[in-house]
């Protein structure tokens, strides 16, 4: 299943090889753009699956999707599992309810916290504070996609555990065994991934 799903979104442009800007404005020889899932309803199908069946033994009572990436994934899995689903908002709205969380909920509720991918973890506690905020316990973070760039030990510092569907370097192992990367975008990833502060001084 995570073979086939690698490929699936290789197929549909949302891992990409060559030399990209990140929004840290690091380089990267690899770039994943999750939010392309939304165009496609069989492999967003897949990912809602894949997520869903990785965290089905936790403790938890609802889902929270992370704006805006991941809410189309965080409804993806909702659907699959018929488990709940709210999402924090970016802003609070100045209207009507004036919700800084969409979706019934109970305090004391347990929340998994569903994103695309992770790369150094920062801008998931912008997302943890406000479900916290209006009494929802957080324990549990799901991507599909850690980058392996200290997301999870971010996390783990501050007492929330991650889990992943790849590990940024299994996808690279996947697409190369199955002959979708040009050798030096695969050689120059996997030196990139040893130490990405490093490769930056050879761009």
């Amino acid at each position: 299943m995570d073979e086939e799903l690698a490929l699936k979104l290789h197929e549909i442009g949302a891992v990409k090889f060559g030399l990209f800007t990140l929004k840290s404005g690091l380089k990267s020889p690899i770039y994943i753009d999750l939010r392309v899932l939304i165009s496609y309803p069989e492999a967003l199908k897949m990912v809602g699956k894949a997520l869903g069946d990785k965290v089905d033994g936790l403790d938890f009572d609802l889902v929270a999707g992370i704006p805006f990436a991941a809410i189309a994934i965080a409804t993806a899995v909702s659907l699959e599992k018929n488990w709940r689903m709210v999402f924090p908002r970016k802003e609070q709205k100045d209207y009507g309810t004036k919700a800084k969380v969409e979706g019934k909920y109970s305090k004391g509720e347990t929340c998994l916290v569903i994103d695309d991918l992770i790369t150094d973890g920062g801008s998931k506690f912008e997302a943890i504070a406000p479900l916290e905020k209006e009494g929802l316990k957080v324990k549990d973070v799901i991507v599909l996609v850690d980058r392996e760039q200290g997301g999870k030990k971010t996390l783990l510092d501050e007492g929330y555990h991650l889990h992943s569907v790849f590990k940024v370097t299994e996808l690279l192992e996947i697409l190369h065994k199955h002959e979708k990367i040009e050798q030096i975008y695969y050689e120059s990833a996997k030196e990139y991934f040893k130490d990405p502060e490093k490769w930056q001084e050879g761009k």
